[in-house]
């Protein structure tokens, strides 16, 4: 095969740094295929010798895009580290401004990352394929509302955790500051345009995506497909949370396989080293690692969207829940196994967040005084957990009787499905490319297999490279390079 070289620039649609690498064999078939991760981890040793109340603001510096997600587990790992329960208020204020961070995230991936994959399609030219073309498809006035909503959850999460990006908000113990009455009428009001906002996203969904055959098909077909193991946080009635709750997995039959609190993740999950990368690849050791391979016999999980759903009973509002029944209708029962059923998923947790976050807001007690409890107890060691927009975050730290942190251990979201996005990325290519040439288009939805998870590889390699360079590179079977494409901005 003679050497081709291919480059698309700019792609702006992943998050951090990463490379796939695909390999054929003597026909031009795929044979198997890589995403790697090059970036080296680093934020774990930054904590180290810090006092521990400093690592909830150090913490959400790992990312401009999850630093909601990292600074509340962080700081619900800080409560447990100091044996410490915050008063309900704090409980309240926290989960109301996670949840307007999730609904401002969501609209974030679903509009600029994954809808010009759909609405302009696949195979429409790169420079067509982001938040542009997508505005010229559906309209200026469409549009415009999303920024608007968009810019406006953003500056309410502002207003409650005083940055939108780096925010100041958890204490050990509580939160930094309360809501007045009045501020508690303004997010009343606001979160009930988020619904309508949600509904109106939902219903964009269903005419552009629903509505299309070929999209569905592409949707439900054998290409995005992986039977797999889901986990997710959930409230007593195995309901979707994302910021408190026990952590539930099912089976590739949707049958629950474990039920474990945070502070019991590491007899339930272990990490696997890879040669080819420097991310790790979690597993359920229950099940073990037996590489990259999806069915009821490989330890692979998946977490996000649709591993919430899958590994809930449902959603803890009422016009969420009516959207979660409609999509499992849909897709033909639970567990859905289709990976771009994640953008599904998505909209419906919108939905959820948008709903949650005006059931807090209206709680009486949200406007409490009594937002903080002062730690007393010797710090040791504490786990924290919440439902990051990709899926499962863990934070566990350890500091000295001093309050200095003597060890860090994260596992984020984007982390837990590497193994899935691995084989989505393998599977997909498998499906797709023919006698070893493939065209923009088709290697635009090899990409889709991974876009579906909204991987944010500055998390899972903790690192702040500043730039966001995609590189696929396919090779022949004697591992000659075929076709090369750098992506990036």
């Amino acid at each position: 095969m003679a050497k081709q070289v291919i480059k698309i620039d700019p792609i702006t649609r992943l998050e951090g740094h990463g490379k796939i690498s695909i390999f054929l064999d003597e026909n031009g078939s795929v044979e198997n295929a890589y995403l790697q991760v090059p970036e080296f981890r680093g934020f774990e040793r930054f904590c180290e010798g810090r006092p521990a109340e400093e690592v909830a603001r150090i913490t959400p510096r790992i990312c401009g895009v999850c630093p909601w997600a990292h600074h509340l587990a962080a700081t619900k790992c800080l409560d447990d580290l100091f044996s410490i329960e915050p008063p309900p208020a704090a409980h309240k204020l926290r989960e109301l401004a996670y949840s307007i961070y999730q609904f401002y995230d969501k609209i974030i991936h679903f509009y600029f990352l994954a809808a010009p994959d759909f609405v302009c399609g696949p195979d429409a030219p790169a420079a067509e394929r982001n938040i542009l073309g997508l505005i010229n498809k559906v309209g200026v006035d469409i549009g415009k509302k999303v920024i608007a909503h968009y810019k406006d959850s953003q500056e309410l999460i502002q207003e409650l955790g005083g940055r939108s990006i780096h925010p100041v908000f958890g204490l050990p113990g509580g939160v930094s500051k309360g809501i007045t009455t009045a501020q508690r009428d303004d997010i009343v009001n606001r979160c009930k345009t988020y619904i309508e906002f949600a509904k109106f996203s939902l219903q964009i969904f269903n005419d552009i995506v629903l509505a299309n055959k070929a999209f569905v098909d592409i949707i439900v077909g054998d290409v995005y497909r992986m039977n797999s193991y889901y986990m997710g946080l959930v409230d007593e009635n195995n309901k979707v949370n994302f910021y408190d709750g026990h952590i539930r997995v099912v089976d590739p039959d949707g049958n629950e396989f474990a039920r474990f609190h945070a502070r019991d993740y590491k007899d339930h999950i272990a990490e696997h080293v890879v040669e080819w990368s420097y991310l790790k690849v979690p597993y359920l050791k229950a099940v073990g690692y037996k590489g990259i391979e999806d069915g009821a016999d490989s330890g692979l999980y998946r977490v996000a969207p649709l591993g919430r759903l899958n590994a809930s009973d449902g959603m803890a509002t009422p016009l969420a829940q009516a959207e979660y029944e409609k999509m499992y209708d849909t897709l033909g029962g639970k567990p859905a196994h289709t990976t771009l059923a994640f953008h599904w998923a998505r909209l419906v947790e919108l939905m959820y967040s948008a709903e949650r976050a005006l059931e807090l807001a209206q709680d009486p007690e949200i406007t409490s005084d009594d937002y903080r409890v002062i730690p007393t107890e010797k710090p040791c060691e504490g786990v924290g957990v919440v439902e990051a927009p990709r899926g499962t975050l863990f934070h566990h730290y350890w500091s000295d009787e001093n309050g200095i942190i003597t060890r860090v251990n994260l596992i984020v979201a984007t982390g837990n499905n590497y193994g899935a996005m691995c084989y989505s990325i393998r599977r997909a290519a498998q499906g797709l490319i023919k006698n070893g040439k493939a065209d923009q288009g088709l290697l635009n939805m090899v990409e889709m297999a991974f876009r579906a998870y909204d991987p944010c590889l500055a998390c899972a390699t903790h690192t702040l490279p500043g730039q966001t360079p995609l590189v696929v590179n396919i090779f022949d079977r004697n591992k000659n390079l075929v076709q090369s494409l750098k992506q990036g901005c």
